[in-house]
């Protein structure tokens, strides 16, 4: 199945410095978004170390069933273990780096990331943190990940707390980042494409300032122009506040 993509990042109108990073390879059918964090612009660096992180793994194990430096999980597939895999390393040279320069100490990142098995004819997605897939098909949109938040992880043993309750709760405050431990818990979905679909990656500074509603619409009127369907959403987000550096990745299936 072929597909079209596009991908843009933008400071927003609140923060005076961009720590999102995106990736989009073609050829490894491979699309990642990252929301770094750390004072002294370490976010900038961690969410760049992400996504050079698991893309060169990509590259690395092109033409090999690996994933060293980690042993493969019989309970997946080859390609959902060389995602999973890709995003483990990036967590452990994100945490080495934090550990070894006092500067980038408490660095971390979100990332969700997206591959697309030709084999399997699926696409997989891998996450951790609060950056968001969605997918838009037929005028409906879906979330396809779970944020790792406070809010979340609440619901998941209250699912009955009550509303003024949760909204005493922060609502930024991520429980699962890269570069946080030595090891991390990647969450992983997988979802079979059909022709029209569209799959978004983005950071909660697209996500926190637009509905899910706001986001089907402009990304549906946009048809096969995924260009102006990033770009529209991007401008939508500042519109709404730019509380935050937003970034987004719209992938196409033909």
């Amino acid at each position: 199945m072929k597909f079209i993509a596009a991908g843009l990042s933008d400071v927003g109108l609140q923060r005076e410095h961009n720590e999102d990073s995106f990736c989009i390879s073609p050829q490894h059918r491979l699309f990642v978004v990252a929301d770094g964090m750390g004072g002294h612009r370490a976010g900038d660096v961690a969410s760049k170390m992400a996504i050079h992180a698991v893309a060169s793994f990509f590259d690395a194990t092109e033409s090999e069933d690996a994933t060293w430096p980690y042993a493969i999980d019989p309970r997946l597939s080859m390609d959902e273990n060389r995602l999973v895999a890709g995003v483990r390393l990036a967590n452990q040279r994100i945490f080495d780096t934090s550990v070894q320069h006092a500067e980038m100490h408490g660095m971390g990142t979100t990332v969700v990331a997206l591959f697309y098995s030709t084999t399997k004819e699926r696409v997989f997605i891998a996450h951790v943190g609060d950056s968001r897939a969605y997918r838009i098909r037929d005028g409906e949109i879906l979330q396809l990940t779970r944020d790792h938040s406070l809010v979340n992880d609440y619901l998941a043993v209250m699912p009955d707390m009550p509303q003024e309750q949760l909204d005493e709760l922060p609502k930024n405050v991520i429980t699962r980042a890269l570069g946080m431990q030595e090891g991390v818990a990647v969450d992983l979905t997988a979802d079979e494409p059909a022709p029209g679909d569209v799959y978004l990656l983005c950071s909660d500074g697209l996500s926190g300032m637009l509905h899910d509603s706001t986001i089907l619409e402009i990304t549906e009127r946009a048809g096969d122009d995924v260009e102006a369907a990033a770009r529209k959403l991007v401008e939508a987000a500042n519109d709404a506040g730019g509380d935050d550096n937003i970034t987004v990745v719209v992938v196409k299936f033909l």
